[in-house]
């Protein structure tokens, strides 16, 4: 990670090497001798190890190097953004992808299955971090700690890494609950490969979620006080209010009125936003910006893969349009564009009344998905600083633009969206002026009013301020649209003009190879 706290791993930190056991040794002592008591001898190594569970997120492998810590899926595919990013803009109106890697149709049509590579690349992925998070988590109890002589501050300074690993299992909960629904279940007080795990539910998975943010709040660091990438009060807020909006599609029980509290605790938390939209997905948008919340820090030069920003940068641009001015002179890929609902939110589709709108091409209907050229690109990512410099980068290629995973403007619009939906606590008027904050900043004007602010009002404008960073299946799911044929967009459904799906298909399926694995998993409905 940027700043003091480092990302990159430059050596391979798994606490058990299970495949260093030789064979028959019924001792187990592994032959590299990398045992917990080894990791975690000293509070450095406890710090150590809290990197390694920030870099899940960022690198497909413990060795920081292009390699697959997910069986089965290739490399370029295994990094959690990816996945994520997949998962949540390619089966919508945001993004279609003209690639015809197995798993990438059936996303673009919406006829995924139970064995699309992609999805149990997500759940995989999602699994390998909460694993990493329950094991840090029994290593670090106070007794533990007491028999390896770490008391005093190291002691307290483990207690808020705890409090981290906590909220990273948190997120990729949520990100179990709000893709699968009813994933398996275990925490740090589970035996380790005594039992197959059991399964939850969406229901039971919200307030596990809910009641783990809840109890590390005491224990984070105060809002934008800790290190640049590491969580804090304001990133658990942020995930809680997140949570609360989707409440209802959840629980079936709307939590409007948390989600006003939460957002406004963000609000209030000493962030501010960002002058130019456009500095926020730039290589330095780690510098002198109050806005993003939490980061996952890429490097492109230490541990490189082919997802996170890498993919979003060079799988929206060709050769065609200059890879150097997009600060990968070696790249350009040619996949990933918007279907024509998205540019068609804005005034323009090239910023200049809006200046969130940063499109490319001259066609916006997609008539063939894969013509790269169909559809408009998207182009709002670049590998360049603010001062119009690229990064160093391994083979041209690689990018090290940070990706926000929380920012201040998605609270402003949660706080109104729940304001409208009737959540208690806020008002309208307030409302409009955290709307009218992000359209100063879009427009040049406030130009909003009262009368405009509708529920659906909110879906448009998130869409304009927060495409292409993994928030869209989400919003259309609770919105009713994702599936619904009151809302279309081309080849949903699997046909060009669009067509409806059956109500199940909002949520994915539990992966086919996990139910063979595990017998107590149910497939949802549908599957």
């Amino acid at each position: 990670m940027k700043n003091s706290f480092k990302i990159i791993l430059t050596s391979a930190v798994l606490l058990l090497s299970l495949n260093a056991c030789k064979k028959n040794d019924f001792n187990l002592k592994p032959t590299n001798d990398l045992t917990a008591d080894v990791v975690y001898a000293t509070p450095a190594g406890y710090k150590a190890e809290l990197v390694k569970l920030y870099a899940t997120y960022g690198l497909t492998s413990p060795t920081g190097s292009d390699d697959s810590d997910i069986g089965g899926l290739n490399s370029g595919f295994a990094d959690f953004l990816r996945l994520f990013w997949t998962s949540q803009e390619l089966p919508t109106d945001e993004a279609v992808c003209a690639w015809g890697d197995t798993g990438i149709p059936e996303l673009d049509n919406s006829t995924w299955n139970a064995d699309n590579q992609f999805l149990r690349g997500l759940y995989s992925k999602a699994i390998l971090q909460i694993t990493f998070c329950n094991e840090y988590l029994r290593e670090s109890t106070p007794d533990k700690l007491a028999s390896r002589n770490i008391t005093g501050s190291d002691a307290t300074n483990v207690q808020r890494y705890r409090a981290e690993a906590r909220f990273l299992r948190a997120f990729q909960y949520w990100v179990l609950m709000d893709a699968f629904g009813n994933p398996p279940f275990v925490t740090e007080n589970d035996p380790i490969g005594k039992t197959s795990p059991k399964q939850t539910t969406r229901a039971a998975l919200f307030s596990y979620v809910e009641s783990e943010l809840k109890a590390i709040d005491g224990d984070l660091a105060d809002p934008r006080s800790n290190e640049y990438g590491r969580a804090d009060k304001g990133a658990e807020w942020a995930l809680l209010a997140r949570l609360y909006l989707n409440a209802q599609v959840y629980t079936g029980t709307a939590r409007y009125t948390d989600a006003v509290t939460y957002s406004s605790k963000v609000i209030n938390g000493g962030y501010s936003l960002k002058t130019n939209y456009k500095d926020l997905f730039l290589a330095d948008n780690n510098v002198n910006n109050n806005e993003t919340i939490l980061t996952i820090n890429y490097d492109g030069v230490r541990g490189t893969n082919y997802g996170g920003t890498t993919f979003i940068i060079n799988a929206a641009i060709n050769a065609d349009m200059n890879p150097a001015s997009y600060g990968v002179p070696s790249g350009g890929w040619g996949g990933n564009r918007t279907r024509q609902n998205l540019p068609a939110l804005f005034p323009d589709p090239n910023g200049t009344a809006d200046k969130r709108g940063v499109f490319f091409g001259d066609k916006s209907t997609v008539d063939d998905i894969a013509v790269f050229t169909d559809g408009l690109r998207v182009t709002k990512f670049k590998n360049v600083t603010s001062t119009g410099v690229t990064p160093p980068s391994l083979n041209g290629t690689f990018s090290s633009l940070d990706f926000p995973l929380f920012r201040l403007a998605e609270q402003y619009l949660i706080y109104g969206e729940a304001v409208m939906r009737g959540g208690s606590g806020g008002s309208q008027a307030q409302a409009l002026t955290y709307v009218n904050n992000l359209r100063q900043r879009a427009y040049g004007n406030a130009s909003g009013n009262v009368s405009a602010l509708t529920v659906d009002f909110f879906l448009d404008e998130r869409a304009r301020e927060l495409y292409w960073e993994g928030h869209r299946r989400t919003d259309l799911v609770r919105y009713g649209k994702f599936t619904d044929a009151s809302y279309l967009w081309p080849f949903k459904g699997g046909s060009k003009s669009g067509a409806g799906l059956p109500a199940y298909r909002n949520l994915y399926p539990i992966p086919a190879a996990d139910l063979v694995a595990n017998s107590n998993l149910v497939q949802n409905t549908g599957y």
